[in-house]
């Protein structure tokens, strides 16, 4: 950042008092400019024994698979999220369930909130995000083509859960490693949630 969003002054990285982060500041006004995480928010849609995923029709991952998921927006409910991002992607209505996994990825200043959820109908298509929607048996999912390692965990830890008919919540930090992969640390294996 350059400039002051709120009167155009120029801005310094530094410490404010009594802060711990450097933050920018504006040399003129002195209003000081948070930069937060990004909430990335989507659900895992089921129709009858089988998983609604989307491939992707934009960077990044352009190509692979994916659940319906996407960047929450100011004004809207975590819940109100995950049905958005499924109806923008998949042209599909869902009626969202509990949350089930939340990935920390503080290389990318992201929170991944994914909620278990049930299409309402069978109606689906790709929306302009998306190059194809597919429904998919655990045993079918593309996996070697899955776009992102908590969209890969999330699905791996729902098949799981699936086998053993009880869902759990999960909770992981996800940090990439060399190469083009990441490290999935589990937080927490918490209690069921049905």
């Amino acid at each position: 950042m350059n400039f002051c969003s709120q009167c155009g002054g120029r801005l310094t990285l530094r410490i404010p008092p009594g802060d711990t982060h450097p933050r920018y500041v504006c040399d003129a006004c002195q209003t000081i400019h948070y930069q937060n995480p990004k909430i990335v928010v989507g659900c895992i849609p089921e129709w009858e024994g089988k998983i609604l995923l989307c491939r992707r029709a934009i960077e990044p991952r352009h190509g692979l698979w994916t659940i319906p998921a996407g960047f929450m927006e100011n004004g809207e409910t975590t819940l109100e999220a995950a049905a958005r991002e499924t109806l923008e992607e998949a042209n599909a209505r869902v009626d969202i369930g509990a949350l089930y996994a939340l990935y920390n990825l503080p290389h990318y200043d992201q929170i991944y909130l994914i909620f278990l959820a049930r299409l309402t109908d069978p109606a689906f298509s790709p929306g302009e995000e998306s190059l194809e929607t597919r429904l998919f048996s655990p045993q079918d999912i593309p996996w070697n083509s899955i776009a992102f390692q908590a969209v890969r965990h999330s699905l791996q830890q729902f098949v799981a859960d699936r086998g053993q008919g009880t869902f759990h919540f999960h909770m992981a930090d996800i940090v990439p490693t060399e190469g083009d992969s990441h490290t999935v640390t589990v937080l927490h294996p918490l209690p069921s949630l049905c």
